[in-house]
């Protein structure tokens, strides 16, 4: 072994003072500072504080501590040049071979609503983060640790008799990629504050960090490649906190398609089942057992269903898989599956099953990447309640009506616009997606519903956003419908709510849209 020194200097005390054990067993000389010397020698622990080692004490409340000739030039001398070891050598200054630090919780601290942007200054790491780039640029000779869970693996290499390089020059890529972490969650929090300190919805510079979690067979075809990234802050029940505990490998399309599903159906309360295909809900139900909202689902479009990406909002049993089992499907994505369902799904090897955690979870942005820049907006997260319906025709919805008027409005915010959603009782009747025509799409969903064998009499239709002309109040009235959700705001409301009057309907105002381009 040829590593004697090791520099200790961490905000995260985890599994710290074990380590330490650990290095002082393997006869390494430890150097720290602050609060971790001072949690080191507690227990025991033989520590040269830094301020000793540099004959320089701490000064300006601790803001000094390592910056000094002596600590960094024993992380940055390279011992195979002649000029570097002279002049170490003159200066009596030993090398440093081992850092382990971490650095401010800023991050947490600026997460807190009562933070003030003082406190978050104080909580900018200066001295950490040199020591890291200046230890991760010479990792040739420097092992640089900033993660606590890479503690263990440490151990058992530095007891090994291999070779650190491959080693060496991994742990300098993770310590790069944890500064560059740090500085950006800086400069998004102070670029996003405005001259008086308050904070604007947008930063002016946006940072982003994701880390790769695989890489895929390909992209949307074939001839693209494609990896997917994880968010780092890597929020719970989230797509990206899955768990695979069954099939083969996912595709770009599977997740994409994955996410919509596992949107769509964490909207609803009740038991629920969300079937998508390319991106688009393509059956929705809800029902007392998720057995009834997959049938419901499914018969909404069962050509459609076809290889599609089957969503629950519940724990799947045995008596549901047994079901699905009948149609060809790409993933199962739910909370929890039971013994029995799992054993039951084993027997299709290929089906791809998911587990993600039922948590509230949204991301802080949308983001939709065009050529040369990037939109970014804050998710569409607004849900409508009984109270905040407007009904702004003659006639009234009943309970029952209002119930499918705001499934339907839930499932429209999950269609790609224009989006129309005919639905009763807590199941989708037909759906249409998509297209540039407002009326085109009602003519759509209309159709796939009579191809399903529904009868639309008596149905509630929601829209995305609102009807610029009567036509299409007139073709869905014309299909049977009875009941229309839609957010107005159109020039010819009057002439729209007119329209309704006269063929006897009851509509809805929301007051909201949901494009979803």
């Amino acid at each position: 072994m040829t590593v004697k020194q090791a520099l200790i200097s961490v905000s995260d005390k985890t599994g710290i003072v074990e380590l330490a054990t650990a290095l002082q067993q393997m006869n390494f000389r430890i150097l720290s500072t602050g609060g971790t010397a001072k949690i080191l020698q507690e227990k025991g622990l033989a520590v040269t504080e830094v301020s000793d080692y540099t004959g320089f004490p701490e000064m300006l409340d601790g803001r000094v501590k390592t910056l000094h000739p002596k600590i960094h030039a024993g992380i940055l001398a390279r011992p195979e040049l002649a000029e570097h070891r002279d002049a170490m050598e003159m200066a009596q200054i030993p090398s440093i071979d081992l850092v382990i630090v971490n650095l401010y919780p800023f991050e947490q601290t600026v997460a807190r609503p009562d933070c003030l942007l003082a406190e978050a200054i104080e909580n900018i790491d200066i001295g950490g983060p040199t020591l890291i780039r200046a230890a991760a640029k010479n990792y040739p000779h420097v092992l640089v640790v900033t993660d606590p869970q890479d503690y263990e693996t440490l151990l058992i290499k530095l007891k090994s008799d291999d070779d650190l390089q491959t080693y060496r020059f991994t742990l300098a890529k993770k310590a790069f990629t944890h500064t560059a972490h740090y500085d950006a969650a800086i400069s998004n929090y102070l670029t996003a504050l405005d001259t008086v300190h308050q904070p604007q919805a947008f930063p002016d510079q946006l940072n982003l960090n994701f880390v790769l979690t695989e890489l895929l067979r390909y992209g949307e075809n074939p001839h693209q490649q494609a990896a997917f990234y994880r968010d780092t802050r890597n929020f719970a029940g989230s797509l990206a906190d899955y768990r695979q505990v069954q099939g083969k490998a996912l595709s770009y399309n599977n997740i994409a398609d994955t996410d919509a599903a596992w949107g769509c159906v964490n909207t609803f309360e009740q038991s629920a089942c969300v079937i998508v295909k390319h991106a688009n809900p393509c059956g929705v139900a809800m029902a007392d057992t998720l057995l009834q909202a997959y049938q419901k689902a499914f018969a909404t479009d069962p050509v459609s269903a076809f290889g599609g990406i089957i969503a629950f909002n519940r724990i799947v049993d045995e008596d549901t898989i047994h079901a699905i089992l009948n149609q060809f499907v790409e993933v199962i994505v739910a909370p929890s599956f039971t013994d029995a369902a799992l054993h039951a799904l084993a027997g299709k090897p290929n089906i791809r099953a998911l587990i993600i955690p039922s948590e509230t979870h949204k991301n802080n942005f949308d983001l939709k990447r065009v050529d040369g820049g990037l939109l970014v907006q804050t998710p569409d997260t607004l849900d409508v309640t009984r109270e905040q319906l407007r009904m702004v025709t003659k006639l009234k919805p009943t309970v029952a009506q209002l119930t499918d008027c705001l499934f339907a409005w839930c499932t429209a915010k999950f269609v790609k616009s224009n989006a129309i959603v005919f639905c009763a009782d807590g199941q989708t009747l037909g759906i249409g997606a998509g297209q540039m025509s407002r009326v085109d799409s009602v003519r759509i969903a209309s159709t796939k519903a009579r191809q399903a064998g529904f009868d639309l009499a008596g149905s509630v239709v929601a829209s995305d956003a609102f009807f610029p002309f009567r036509d299409g109040i007139d073709v869905l009235a014309d299909a049977g419908a009875s009941v229309v959700i839609q957010p107005g705001g159109s020039i010819r409301d009057e002439e729209i709510i007119a329209a309704a009057d006269e063929r006897g309907l009851i509509m809805a105002f929301t007051d909201t849209r949901h494009f979803r381009h």
